[in-house]
């Protein structure tokens, strides 16, 4: 608790930064004189907007585990696959190492993106003294870095269908899952971009009570 009261953010010291360029300027300034963006101290919409995406986000990854991600046409008969379906046909084809990387790609890591942001969101409006405006900022930055990495069943359905036009024979389209899956990861990056992470660092100075 000591260590965040020393910290001195921009704010108390009459400056304020653009989030687009990171060049600091006087408090007052209104548009950045490097990138031409406009400052502001703090975005006061923030939360909502994460709120908004995370729901977003939330919605579009119901429909991506509930229809087929993909589906197969070999000799007139068609077989559609979820995600956990196909997790479960590597795995009795053998496939434990692919099945260990779709799983932990397409079902761990959205559902731990979406605890992550629901928890900072909560702590920035809600501080507890448990948690610092340091780890609040790590998760941030972990959750941004994450989730270019979460559209691996994507990138698969897509270079499958590209490869995998044997006219008559075998045929692979991508299913609306492919499409909801997608939505829900380009969702969850915005609401983790819409956070102002400066919002942290005020929930930080803000009084605990037990």
């Amino acid at each position: 608790m000591a260590h965040s009261q020393s910290l001195l953010t921009a704010r108390a010291a009459g400056l304020v930064a653009c989030r687009h360029c990171t060049h600091v300027w006087p408090a007052g300034t209104r548009t950045c004189g490097v990138c031409g963006s406009a400052l502001s101290s703090r975005s006061h919409d923030s939360l909502q907007r994460v709120w908004a995406w995370w729901c977003a986000g939330i919605i579009a990854y119901i429909p991506a585990n509930l229809f087929p991600m993909m589906k197969t046409d070999m000799l007139g008969s068609e077989m559609a696959s979820t995600i956990l379906g196909g997790v479960v046909e590597l795995v009795q084809h053998h496939a434990y190492f692919v099945a260990f990387v779709v799983f932990f790609a397409s079902i761990c890591i959205p559902l731990a993106k979406f605890m992550a942001i629901a928890w900072i969101a909560v702590a920035i409006r809600r501080p507890r003294g448990s948690v610092s405006a340091h780890q609040l900022h790590r998760v941030h930055d972990v959750v941004e870095f994450i989730g270019r990495w979460s559209m691996i069943d994507v990138f698969v359905v897509a270079i499958l269908s590209a490869l995998v036009q044997f006219s008559v024979v075998v045929s692979i389209h991508p299913g609306i899952a492919a499409v909801s899956f997608a939505a829900s990861v380009g969702f969850t990056m915005l609401s983790a971009q819409a956070l102002d992470p400066r919002l942290i660092y005020d929930a930080s100075e803000q009084p605990r009570h037990e």
